[in-house]
């Protein structure tokens, strides 16, 4: 008997870390559904093409920097990234049609141009073929998180509990962490693990201000833990996977989904700045009993683990179906 061939997914990013993430992760929770091969595609637009809007980008294949874009052409398209929308809108023309096109977050073009546009719901996108969801895709999953315990299992498992988890961001267009916020937040912070008898597990992002990285480490580092310093293997997933209580900046809606799909207590950190959308979903993710803002005290609570990655993956495969 023939045996179906494995479907062929491209995730395409810029390359960004978070935005990584996001493709991956769809793209991972489709292959859980269905037979799939995954492939990582990382693109780059030289100046002065990067700089044009995608429309007016013609995608000349000979200036693009980073993966091979070229047929064979993939059964799924998941992209995210401004470096994919130049991609995006004209790969179903160059498959004849047989490239079902899937954009994450909001791709600020009309969205008939895609086959399915999943944005975030804080976004406040509607339409027949807008599918949005609470926060952004993630790769978080209970398998995911055991195997990258593993290689950190030996220091971290030991450590009194409650263990914290301190998950920072940095600046951004609506937010941002001065010294004076770092060191109210360290403050805050180190002496809630420390009057808990825990211990810290901290890592910051490529975003975080290097004057609050250095605050933040200083004052967490005095205490029983790991304090990521940017060298080696990023510890980051093994630190959700141990931690008991989960301590994120407000803004990242990838940080916060990612600390939601865990089922674990996530206490929100406050950042200077602010942002009517992230305001919507940090208020979405109150209302659902996931997070609540840090007062300086842990107290344990339950929740159904978010699982919007996998929801999203069942709808690419639905519309695929009736495409």
């Amino acid at each position: 008997m023939a045996t179906q061939r494995p479907m062929i997914i491209w995730a395409v990013s810029d390359g960004r870390a978070g935005i990584d993430n996001q493709v991956l992760g769809l793209a991972d929770a489709v292959a859980r559904l269905t037979p799939a091969m995954v492939l990582a595609k990382r693109v780059r637009w030289p100046a002065p093409l990067s700089a044009l809007p995608p429309l007016l980008n013609p995608a000349p294949a000979a200036w693009l920097s980073g993966d091979r874009i070229a047929p064979p052409w993939p059964d799924l398209w998941i992209a995210a990234g401004r470096a994919s929308l130049p991609l995006s809108i004209r790969v179903k023309a160059w498959s004849g049609g047989a490239t079902f096109v899937v954009q994450l977050q909001d791709p600020r073009l009309a969205a008939r141009r895609f086959d399915l546009v999943i944005p975030p719901l804080h976004d406040g996108l509607t339409g027949p073929n807008i599918w949005p969801i609470v926060g952004s895709p993630n790769r978080v999953t209970p398998e995911r998180l055991s195997l990258e315990l593993a290689a950190f299992e030996a220091r971290l498992s030991p450590l009194p509990r409650p263990r914290v988890a301190v998950i920072v961001g940095g600046k951004s267009r609506g937010f941002d962490l001065g010294p004076g916020r770092s060191r109210a937040m360290a403050e805050q912070v180190a002496g809630a693990i420390a009057a808990a008898g825990g211990s810290v597990l901290f890592t910051a992002s490529r975003r975080t201000p290097a004057a609050a990285r250095a605050i933040l480490a200083q004052a967490l580092g005095r205490l029983p833990g790991l304090v990521w310093d940017g060298e080696g293997p990023n510890p980051y997933f093994a630190f959700l996977a141990v931690a008991d209580y989960i301590l994120v900046t407000e803004d990242s809606a990838n940080l916060a989904t990612e600390a939601a799909a865990t089922g674990k207590p996530v206490y929100v950190l406050k950042m200077d700045g602010g942002s009517a959308k992230f305001r919507r979903l940090h208020d979405d993710l109150a209302a659902r009993g996931i997070t609540r803002p840090f007062a300086g005290t842990f107290e344990p609570w339950t929740y159904e683990p978010l699982d919007e990655t996998a929801r999203a993956a069942a709808q690419v495969l639905e519309r695929m179906a009736v495409a």
